[in-house]
């Protein structure tokens, strides 16, 4: 099976930064989009941002020019570092990643998956 793992989150005051890693293991073949959610409490789940394979970025327009999306393709990972930070962005922060797993038979198949989350507080 597949695992991402997200590390990185904590608490930190009004314009500190973090960065969050995510990284997959088990039985991956390869990854495609790969990209990072959030939800604070009362609220829906949101994209902050996401990254293609190539490298391409999109970005929330509450996190744009504060947040980095980048990824690891060696290592299967990805990474959102968070500069600038506001009370506002306090939430649980989500992996999500679409992977791609080859059976014994060599046949592919495509899923999508989610980190466990990791808690950013921002705080003084």
């Amino acid at each position: 099976q597949v695992q991402l793992v997200e590390s990185g989150g904590g608490l930190v005051q009004p314009g500190g930064s973090l960065r969050l890693s995510c990284a997959a293991s088990g039985s991956v073949f390869s990854i495609g989009g790969m990209g990072w959610y959030r939800q604070a409490p009362g609220k829906e789940r949101d994209v902050v941002a996401d990254i293609t394979v190539g490298g391409i970025t999109n970005y929330a327009d509450s996190v744009k020019g504060r947040f980095t999306i980048s990824r690891d393709n060696a290592k299967n990972t990805v990474y959102l570092q968070m500069n600038s930070l506001k009370p506002e962005d306090t939430a649980v922060y989500y992996c999500n990643a679409d992977i791609f797993q080859r059976n014994a038979h060599g046949q592919v198949r495509l899923s999508n998956y989610w980190g466990q989350g990791t808690q950013v507080t921002v705080s003084s």
